[in-house]
């Protein structure tokens, strides 16, 4: 494997599932994580409580805990190319995230002890981290990369240094976020996840302009902590996307899971976060740049965000190496050519429609993303 195709592996530690969301957005996936139901397990609670203790658990952070979280999405555009790694688990290209399950196994010991594990096909990609002792190590290279400046190099805590697999926990608080007057709350008391009863809490927006028929978000029923969010789009019958847990323990790991010592005939490096992947810095410029210039219309379910784009911008969002670039262009360009053109008073323009997500390409260079109708981009889109 060549050093730009590792650092494109090494840049998946940080990489949102957002960042394609933005352009394709999940299509009918099945679901793979089973919610077994039965005779309800668990004492009723309203859905205000269970929202308040929802709340409280996210308020409070990460408990000790380990488990394995699988996410599954498909975007199933008309013509969207087959790429070699997607479809299957743990696809090293970001054009994986686009099709198919990923696997995420973690053990969390602590704000300065966790790891995270990415199993591939034949190999393992662990982030491991045990206070100043801060190591990547890549199974199939057989390259043991040891961090510089410990706990305190990965950015932002353990939580925003989590791969592209996006965690129940981060996704919840998105959902309260959304959990209005607009909002229809249900709950119920008899689902099964991870082997553990749980409350499900169902919020369905009321707006039809929104594409999200309603979002499942499983507690757990002693710790309340997420264990699993689906997100159903009106038009399917299965979840358009889902990350949840399928198997997790609430205490708190051995130690041995944190310490690590590269095999003997490992490749051993010491690099910054910088040297790993260069290109965060580059990105994290122009997040700040651009921060100013994006603005939202609407709130709540029916959210659009505005902010300067263009075909070129779009191409050249692909992190990685010369093969994950050449995937992502692929993808973008057949995400373009299904796109429909559209005009109004506010001009002219290209629309990516979906199941869950819709994107309005403008020729004046917006690029305006919501879970939202098409019309209600136009709509968006006259709004200066």
């Amino acid at each position: 494997m060549s050093e730009q195709a590792r650092r494109g592996r090494a840049m998946r530690w940080g990489v949102p599932i957002a960042t394609m969301a933005l352009v394709a957005g999940a299509i009918g996936a099945g679901p793979v994580i089973a919610a077994v139901q039965g005779d309800p397990v668990l004492p009723e609670r309203t859905a205000e409580q269970l929202l308040a203790d929802a709340a409280q658990a996210n308020r409070a952070g990460l408990k000790p805990m380990s488990g394995t979280l699988i996410q599954t999405a498909s975007f199933g555009l008309p013509g969207l190319p087959q790429m070699s790694g997607m479809g299957g688990m743990g696809g090293s290209s970001p054009a994986a995230l686009l099709a198919g399950s990923h696997e995420l196994k973690v053990w969390y010991g602590g704000a300065d002890r966790f790891r995270f594990a990415l199993p591939g096909r034949m190999s393992e990609t662990d982030l491991i981290v045990n206070g100043d002792q801060v190591w990547l190590w890549e199974s199939d290279a057989g390259k043991a990369t040891r961090i510089k400046g410990g706990v305190q190099a990965i950015p932002d805590g353990p939580e925003k240094a989590l791969p592209a697999a996006t965690t129940p926990q981060q996704l919840t608080q998105e959902v309260l976020k959304k959990a209005d007057s607009d909002t229809v709350v249900s709950v119920t008391s008899t689902e099964k996840v991870a082997g553990r009863p749980a409350y499900q809490l169902v919020f369905a927006p009321k707006d039809a302009s929104s594409l999200v028929k309603e979002v499942r978000l499983a507690l757990d029923g002693e710790t309340f902590v997420p264990l699993r969010v689906q997100v159903y789009a009106k038009s399917a019958a299965e979840p358009a996307f889902e990350v949840g847990f399928t198997s997790v323990t609430f205490t708190p790991p051995a130690q041995e899971n944190f310490s690590f010592t590269p095999p003997a005939d490992a490749k051993v490096e010491e690099k910054s976060i910088s040297d790993l992947a260069p290109e965060l810095d580059e990105r994290q410029e122009k997040a700040e740049g651009l921060r100013g210039d994006v603005r939202t219309v609407g709130d709540g379910w029916t959210t659009v965000v505005v902010l300067p784009f263009s075909e070129q911008d779009l191409k050249g969002q692909a992190p990685g190496g010369a093969g994950a670039g050449q995937d992502a262009n692929a993808i973008v360009d057949a995400l373009l050519t299904s796109a429909k053109p559209v005009s109004g008073t506010w001009g002219s323009g290209k629309v990516i429609q979906t199941k869950l997500v819709s994107a309005l390409l403008t020729d004046d260079g917006r690029l305006l993303v919501g879970a939202v109708t098409p019309e209600k981009l136009t709509e968006a889109a006259g709004q200066r």
